[in-house]
């Protein structure tokens, strides 16, 4: 089955407003003759969303939000709910990104929870998985990720996870400079979707895309999408300069 590259930009917590327009536009004009071939999103901070959606729009480019709470609505002080950015015009949610497992104390149960909630609204999920150096130096990789992926998706019927996409980000490369190497990330990359067809069935695991993070650059982007299992990728310091990330977009297969 030939899955569509989807290449997604993390802006994480960077970019004023009008930094921020700035920005979209140039990744817009950037990436407008990729069209069908590849999928592309980025997702700047909560601030910015309902602006950057002004621009994009008429574009291929789509429009991703960095988090989520697994409520509608209540008294959760500082969160914003996956209704609130479905009419922002969000379509991708991440979720469960090493950093927020990191700094905010997220787990695997909380990170379901979530999947929930980003299904409800009518968006679509980003699950970030991934092992810290200790974990991958113990040789605990393959088991890290099948906890998190498991945890992450469990109740969910085939149906509904053949629209999900999982991103393997090996928290050792991230914002490091350090890269798994192609090898490294095939590896893991076919274990999760191995797992997937456990989780569901195999068609459904030929179906969901599967992206890498952590460290893409430019340089490296081609080596990286061409792996049999890896369909995309998880943009973060790159994504900041629309040259560098239309660059990671153009290198998809």
């Amino acid at each position: 089955m030939t899955r569509r590259p989807f290449i997604a930009g993390n802006w994480k917590m960077n970019k004023t407003v009008a930094e921020a327009l700035a920005l979209a536009r140039e990744v817009r004009n950037a990436v407008s003759q990729v069209r069908e071939r590849v999928e592309v999103a980025i997702a700047p901070p909560f601030t910015a969303l309902h602006p950057v959606a002004k621009v994009l729009e008429d574009s291929n480019v789509a429009l991703a939000a960095q988090n989520c709470h697994a409520s509608e609505s209540g008294a959760f002080t500082g969160e914003v709910s996956a209704p609130m950015l479905k009419e922002l015009g969000v379509t991708w949610v991440i979720l469960g990104h090493s950093e927020r497992r990191q700094f905010f104390g997220e787990t695997d149960a909380g990170v379901n929870r979530k999947v929930a909630a980003v299904l409800k609204a009518g968006l679509k999920p980003i699950v970030c998985v991934g092992e810290t150096l200790e974990e991958r130096e113990a040789g605990k990789t393959l088991t890290v990720v099948e906890t998190q992926l498991k945890g992450a998706l469990q109740g969910f019927s085939a149906a509904e996870g053949a629209g999900f996409v999982v991103a393997y980000e090996p928290v050792w490369a991230i914002g490091t400079g350090k890269t798994a190497t192609s090898r490294q990330a095939q590896e893991v990359h076919a274990h999760l979707r191995a797992l997937l067809a456990g989780v569901w069935n195999q068609e459904t695991a030929a179906q969901v895309r599967i992206q890498y993070g952590g460290s893409v650059k430019a340089d490296n982007a081609a080596e990286l999408l061409g792996q049999a299992d890896i369909d995309g990728a998880l943009v973060g310091g790159a994504s900041l300069k629309a040259n560098d990330f239309a660059a990671i977009v153009k290198a998809a297969p």
